[in-house]
């Protein structure tokens, strides 16, 4: 048949003053692999494996690559399209990868953990549509591997039954994914709904999907480019290997040493500014007892934004009388702020010693409070460990970093686990010392990053027991080492959204201390060491491992917030969960990262004080978290 004229060249064909080369004299388009023998012909690499115009082509028709010539388009001469061949290689999708896209699009509407929008929902779409678009290509390939054969070109029908299915089935994943949505509202007493931002869904979707699709093709040509070049020195097996190595290790680095860094270095610039603003409505300290006020060995302006709010706010003595109908003492907070000393060990001692100047240690309830990143502190913790010890309690805190919480969760975990030694070694080095009659009673406390940082400074069980007259962390990181500990050595029968250690002797799980705390028929004598987590917390239950394994908490039955059509993809849950972390604490208390009213009855537990009743109880909760 004769060429068509309207076509490019073959890209091996001579040019028009090329003299024509022997087959033997051109080097094959692709080499053979690492292990190949040199003389077994490979399939060709394609664009995104078997390339258009080959045998086996599974891809959309397009013209062959070439080199254009001066005057044709894409020469970048007279007559250029801007690199017209260029874009139509740019568009260019296989039929596997397709399916494999459209297939996992489809599964990234199931329920996940939280509510999500539409152009959250369409970033994880487009994500997913990026990994099942690979993996559809590289089953093909493998497939064709095994099977000893060159691929085979897709029909038009092919195409056309790909069209059909991605309307029937995405069509139909989209009214099950607002139908799953609105039932996880509706378990969480969410209201808001965004139409526009759900129509924008499949078309942020499309965006996403093309960008990463683009950025893939950019990383293969980077690296055909490279193995071209190498060929010259040394052979093409190697070359190919070397050439991977190289863009892999490039690729990596630009992300998590350039990108990654670059963003971290700019987001500590930007709230580094906002840590130097004092919250609405605070003000400075006028009692002697808190950080930053009269006498206080902590500068009011070096605490930080969270710093400020923490010592500049809280119950006074009256608040506290007024609730419990008896004499309260002022409570004491000591805090230090990143300003305050240049290291976490001159800070952590500047803290204990503006505690021991405003009497903490006198006290009969000292609480150790690890922060997060920028140093906040969950007002509902300590507020109800003051109500609860009618005012006569200390508090102690200090800052780490000026990051908030979830970005500092992804990148501060060796700064929190630091401060949280650090914090506690200072003030057990104090407490230790001191007469064991005249000693407060310890405690410790963290939420999120906190928990983390708290947990680094006990070995263990005992530890905790022996070291401390009480312990409550609140929404835990799921690589938190004493967590993880527990949990997976949980007895058996007891699931992982509330697990039961050691017949709960010293540690216990709930996801609501004011219905019981498993085991409740098994006395709880001694220190009691009390997690608080929510079966929808996305910080609780995050894992890489979500990628390629299924967590025990997904395949038992599912918590009290969370749907039971929640089912674990591959790929797409890891993603899912991910992408649910941002707006962890975006919903209403008692669900997702959200704890405040379950802290009034987690430091009763933990505290066990005398003279609340039930009642007491109710109007504690009232006021740490009023109804809306």
């Amino acid at each position: 048949m004769a060429p068509d004229p309207h076509e490019p060249p073959p890209e091996d064909a001579p040019g028009p003053e090329e003299p024509e080369r022997s087959p033997a004299a051109r080097e094959p388009e692709n080499s053979p692999g690492p292990g190949q023998p040199e003389d077994t012909p490979t399939p060709r690499e394609p664009e995104d494996f078997p390339g258009p115009g080959q045998p086996g082509d599974t891809s959309t028709p397009r013209e062959p690559e070439h080199s254009p010539g001066p005057g044709e388009p894409g020469s970048g001469g007279a007559g250029s399209a801007t690199g017209f061949w260029a874009r139509r290689r740019s568009l260019r999708l296989t039929l596997p990868g397709c399916w494999g896209a459209l297939l996992l699009a489809c599964l990234s509407f199931t329920p996940s953990l939280l509510p999500r929008g539409g152009i959250l929902q369409g970033l994880i779409c487009g994500i997913s549509a990026a990994i099942g678009y690979g993996l559809g290509v590289i089953a093909a390939y493998v497939w064709r591997a095994f099977a000893d054969r060159e691929a085979r070109g897709a029909s038009r029908r092919s195409w056309r039954v790909l069209a059909v299915g991605a309307v029937v089935l995405f069509g139909l994943s989209f009214g099950l994914g607002q139908y799953w949505q609105h039932e996880i509202r509706r378990l969480m007493g969410v209201t808001d709904y965004n139409v526009l931002a759900t129509v924008a869904c499949p078309f942020v979707a499309a965006l996403v999907f093309w960008l990463l699709l683009q950025a893939a093709r950019g990383l293969r040509r980077l690296y055909r480019w490279l193995a071209g070049l190498l060929r010259r020195w040394i052979g093409p097996r190697a070359a190919r290997v070397v050439g991977w190595v190289v863009v892999a290790g490039l690729a990596w680095s630009v992300v998590s040493g350039v990108l990654l860094a670059g963003f971290v270095n700019t987001a500590n610039e930007a709230f580094s500014v906002r840590d130097t603003e004092t919250p609405e409505g605070v003000h400075q300290p006028t009692s002697t007892l808190r950080s930053g006020g009269p006498g206080s060995l902590v500068p009011w302006d070096s605490l930080g934004r969270q710093g400020r709010a923490f010592t500049g706010s809280g119950p006074t003595a009256a608040d506290i009388g007024a609730f419990t109908h008896r004499p309260a003492r002022e409570p004491v907070r000591s805090y230090a702020g990143l300003a305050t000393a240049d290291d976490t060990e001159a800070r952590a001692e500047r803290a204990v010693a503006d505690l021991v100047r405003a009497g903490g240690f006198h006290r009969a309830n000292l609480l150790v409070m690890t922060t997060t990143g920028s140093g906040w502190v969950d007002p509902a913790a300590v507020d109800s460990f003051e109500y609860l010890g009618d005012g006569d309690a200390a508090t102690v805190a200090m800052q780490y970093s000026y990051l908030p919480s979830w970005l500092s969760y992804l990148v501060d975990q060796s700064k929190a686990r630091e401060a949280g030694r650090e914090l506690f070694d200072a003030v057990y080095d104090v407490w230790s010392k001191l007469p064991q009659d005249q000693r407060p009673r310890l405690f410790v406390a963290g939420e999120s990053l906190g928990s983390f940082g708290a947990e680094t400074a006990f070995s263990g069980e005992y530890d905790l027991r022996n070291r401390t007259a009480g312990t409550l962390f609140a929404g835990p990181p799921n690589f938190n080492t004493l967590f993880r500990e527990f949990s997976d050595h949980r007895d058996a029968g007891s699931p992982e959204i509330e697990p039961v250690y050691r017949q709960g002797r010293t540690v216990r799980f709930t996801d609501d201390p004011a219905t019981g705390i498993p085991p409740t028929d098994v006395p709880w004598n001694g220190t009691r060491v009390l997690y608080l987590m929510h079966p929808s917390d996305p910080i609780v239950w995050w894992s890489p491992d979500l990628a390629l394994s299924e967590p025990d908490w997904i395949g038992e039955a599912p918590g009290s917030d969370v749907l039971g059509s929640m089912v674990w993809i591959p790929f797409v849950t890891f993603w899912q969960v991910t992408a649910d972390l941002p707006f962890s604490t975006g919903v209403p208390d008692g669900h997702g990262h959200t704890y405040k009213a379950a802290y009034v009855d987690g430091w009763n537990a933990v505290m066990r004080p005398s003279g609340f009743t039930p009642q007491d109880l109710d109007r504690l909760r009232e006021i740490i978290q009023p109804s809306p």
